[in-house]
């Protein structure tokens, strides 16, 4: 399937000054866009402090003039306390809508001391005036004897049969022989939206070719062919680019690297690594945002997909 070609239309928002806020003092990784009017949206972010714990910002973006309309001071949404599930911080997904309530799912981190780190899936609540607040200080979704270690970067929307569809990823060791973690993207189902059953890995891997993903995005009609972009790690020390799959059920899906059709720049904010993409259709046209260098550090950036 040949999907066309990614054209960088440059970087958007990289946080800078001295009069930042704590909390978001650099970074702006896993962009999330929620639509306000017109061509403008709402792009939250992971933003980090001193500590490299992450919260969650944001900034209002002209994606058709590719401009800032507003940067949002404080937080929308802070890392947790000491002994909870996002203690260390929250890397978001995406948007879903359940009974008109929408949800934000995100990745808790823990980092305790002595330990490796960790993370779980829990739920933001996204309300009408797209202020957040935290659905259950209890995890949506966290590690178990199908998922042992950590858990990371849900995408959630509509299935076929009108429940839903989840692809998250897990850490299968933490070194696959090859100084490098084996992190698999994997599938879950949901009646409802709220309980979760979870059907195992949906992307295949390659160890020392693609064997670390994260941040899932899945784009096509229920149905049909639907396509999914992630970051993904080879090993050997080499950095994240983006990747590519394909999947006629949704459930399992090919391999597609050669497909992705972005990669790093020769120069600039994005010439060591592409990561952490979010693919929207806006006006006629497929967007995708992501993030370059040092892991959202430079901040983040829009590519638009052509045919030509």
């Amino acid at each position: 399937m040949k999907t066309g070609r990614w054209v960088k239309l440059g970087q958007l928002y990289c946080p800078t000054g001295l009069d930042r806020h704590p909390k978001l003092v650099s970074h702006a990784a896993n962009p999330v866009p929620v639509h306000l009017i017109g061509d403008t949206y709402r792009i939250f972010f992971s933003g980090r402090d001193v500590q490299n714990r992450s919260s969650v910002g944001a900034v209002d973006v002209d994606v058709i003039r590719k401009k800032i309309i507003l940067e949002h001071r404080a937080p929308f949404f802070e890392f947790g306390p000491d002994g909870s599930f996002y203690s260390h911080g929250v890397s978001i997904g995406n948007c879903y809508d359940v009974g008109g309530v929408t949800y934000l799912p995100f990745m808790g981190w823990q980092n305790p001391e002595g330990s490796h780190w960790r993370g779980d899936i829990g739920r933001l609540i996204v309300n009408p005036d797209l202020t957040l607040r935290l659905d259950s200080e209890t995890p949506l979704m966290s590690s178990d004897a199908t998922d042992p270690l950590s858990l990371s970067y849900p995408w959630v929307c509509r299935s076929e049969n009108g429940g839903f569809d989840m692809w998250y990823g897990s850490t299968v060791n933490w070194d696959a022989g090859n100084g490098e973690m084996l992190h698999v993207i994997k599938y879950a189902n949901s009646p409802d939206g709220h309980v979760w059953y979870r059907q195992g890995q949906a992307v295949p891997h390659e160890i020392g070719v693609a064997q670390a993903f994260s941040r899932p995005v899945v784009i096509g009609d229920p149905g049909g062919i639907s396509e999914m972009w992630f970051s993904y790690r080879p090993g050997n020390s080499k950095s994240y680019r983006i990747g590519h799959a394909t999947s006629a059920d949704r459930r399992v899906f090919v391999l597609d690297l050669a497909n992705a059709a972005i990669d790093v720049s020769s120069e600039g904010w994005d010439s060591e690594m592409t990561e952490y993409p979010f693919v929207l259709d806006h006006g006629g046209q497929r967007y995708m945002f992501y993030n370059g260098n040092g892991f959202g550090r430079t901040g983040f950036g829009l590519a638009v997909l052509t045919h030509a």
